[in-house]
Parts: structure tokens; sequence; C-alpha cells
């Protein structure tokens, strides 16, 4: 078995902004195995500033995980249990390889076309008027879930953007869910989330930075929204600790990014730890290309989760993958009959 590994840096159509700052590029790394004539691919789905393994030897890494492609699956996830992105672009890799179709990975209803994925439509932040712009984009489009990042701007207009769709729409008709990112201070944090309740939010993800273990349980045991943790999650990588952030903190959600948290594998151990403890969970995508959202679409529909999912982002770049995934209605669809855009014979050169 050959193995090697590619850099390709995906450009937003728009610049996105968090409360970290505005994207414009999105660096990422793909590993292609290749075997008996046929070829396998994963993308490592590394998000600078963000992800754990955002460190100056994930290059070599990279290097060193092609050179020992041998050890298989199993063996390269143990010993790549702190660049998580890379064991899901080995896992991916892997079952590209196994598939009859390198893009066909999970079998399923979805795959057939017959049904669908429930997710939410996902607002940047920006100018109150750009946002505004996106909240009616999104509306129209038919989403009826709605996520906004806050946190950047003002946050009396930020609430001024939730007014406007609750003006207009019930929470019956749209379900608001609000991420900030980390950028609440701690002691502001829980009269924020008390004014957001007016709009009837569905859940806020990650109120205050990560790390703060103490200050994040007391919120979630006194909150009157449900939270969700998010980057508290990234950088927990036994099972047993991951146990016990759930037991300490009590959360009343999870979010679920395959790429920060270990692939399939230690993402399958956080669900089965949340349904355990009783915390509910859905799996979103971290900005991959097409090639990693398809797959993640994939095995989340495996899930049978009902909530809206985080899936809806294959159209954020101008050089993405065509690929047979289409959202429409606030619903994510794989249309079978559509081709990639994807030539393995010239991505090798790239």
């Amino acid at each position: 078995m050959k193995a090697t590994y590619h850099k390709y840096i995906l450009d937003f159509k728009h610049p996105s902004g968090t409360s970290r700052g505005v994207l414009t590029q999105k660096e990422t790394w793909f590993i292609v195995l290749e075997k008996d004539g046929k070829k396998g691919i994963g993308e490592c789905g590394i998000l600078r500033g963000l992800s754990i393994d955002d460190r100056p030897d994930y290059e070599s890494k990279l290097q060193w995980t092609c050179n020992n492609i041998h050890l298989g699956e199993n063996q390269l996830w143990e010993a790549l249990i702190e660049f998580p992105s890379i064991q899901f672009g080995v896992e991916m890799a892997f079952q590209s390889l196994l598939s009859e179709n390198p893009f066909l990975l999970f079998p399923s209803p979805f795959t057939e076309g017959s049904k669908s994925i429930l997710i939410n439509g996902l607002v940047w932040m920006g100018e109150p008027l750009f946002m505004k712009q996106q909240i009616e984009e999104k509306l129209a489009q038919g989403f009826h879930c709605v996520k906004l990042k806050i946190g950047a701007i003002d946050f009396d207009k930020e609430l001024q953007l939730l007014s406007y769709i609750r003006e207009n729409f019930t929470a019956e008709e749209v379900e608001i869910r609000v991420d900030a990112n980390g950028a609440f201070d701690i002691n502001k944090a829980l009269s924020k989330i008390t004014q957001l309740t007016e709009f009837k939010i569905h859940s806020i993800e990650q109120p205050i930075q990560k790390n703060n273990t103490d200050s994040m349980a007391e919120l979630c045991k006194i909150t009157p929204l449900p939270i969700a943790l998010d980057e508290e999650l990234i950088g927990v990588f036994n099972y047993d600790e991951k146990e016990a952030l759930l037991v300490k903190i009590k959360p009343q959600f999870i979010i679920l990014k395959p790429s920060f948290i270990g692939g399939y594998k230690g993402t399958q151990e956080w669900i089965s730890l949340a349904e355990k403890h009783d915390v509910g969970w859905w799996i979103t995508s971290a900005l991959e290309s097409n090639i990693g959202l398809n797959a993640i679409a994939q095995w989340t529909y495996l899930k049978q989760n009902k909530m809206p999912q985080g899936l809806g982002t294959g159209a954020l770049y101008t050089n993405n993958f065509d690929c047979p995934l289409l959202v429409s209605e606030g619903q994510l669809w794989y249309e079978k009959d559509v081709n990639w855009s994807f030539d393995f014979d010239d991505f090798a050169v790239l």
C-alpha cells in the first residue's frame, strides 16, 4: 500500500466572521491511499487557531503517517491520539479504499437519495445589516433551524437581530441556536444568557472559554437556556477524561466535530457517554471541503439523530469539489446521479 499527503487551500466566497476573527481561506490536507489499482482519500480537516493539533510538527506527522501506513487503521489511530484531524483522515481514507466507490463510504437510504438529513442554516458574524441579510436568505431557503454566531459585535445589536427573527417567526416555525465561541465574560455570561431567553432560543454553544470547568458547571446548573459544549471537548483524548468532563459539567448538549475529536471512533465515544449520562448531542462539520463533509454526512445519517445537524457548509468555497450533496428546504440530500468534479490524477500533482 502506498500513501501520500497533499495540501489544499480552500477560498471562502465571502469573508466569514467568528469571535476569533475573519476567515478568507481555509487550509486542509488530504491523505491518498493506493493499493492493487484502487485509490482512497481522506481529509485531515485542521482549523488553524482552534484545532488541538495545530502544531509546528503537523506536516511531519502527516509524513510519518504515510511512511507507516502499513501499521493499519487501528494502530495508526492509537498512535495519532494527539492529532484528531489526522485520525479522521486515516479512518476516512481506509474506508474510501475499501469501498467500491471511493466517495460512497456508507451506503444507506441517504446515499440512495430517498432520505435526507435535517440541518441548520449558519449565519456568520458581521455587521448587523450583513447578518440580517444572511438570516433572510436562510429563511427564504426554507431552513427551520438557524444558527447565529454571536459575540463579535455589540450585544444589543445581536439582540435586535434575534428580535427581528421572532417578530416574523415563532419558535415553532424557526428554531434559533446561538454560538458564542467562548466570547462571553465569565462574570457576565449568566446575565447575557438570561437576556437571550426572551427570544425562545433552543441552545447556546460554548458561552465562555474552555478550561473554565468550575464556572461552566455552575452555568449549566443554573442556566435558563440549554448549554451546548463545543470547544470544551477539544483536546480531551482519554475515555475516562471524557466521562469525567461530562459528569462534572453536566451540559444539556454536546456538539461533535469529527475532525476535532478523533474521527468516527472518537465521536462514537462521546455519543456513547452522552447517552449514558442523558446529555443531548448533534454532529457538525468543521469547514471541511466536500470530501470531508461527504464522509461526515454519510456516517451521521447512520446515527439516526432527528435533531438538525450542522452539515450545511459545502457551499462556502469558490474552489470546493462538486459533489452529490445538495441543500434544499433546510435538509441535506444526496443526489446519487451527480458526479464528483474530482480526479485523483489531477490531485496527485497539487
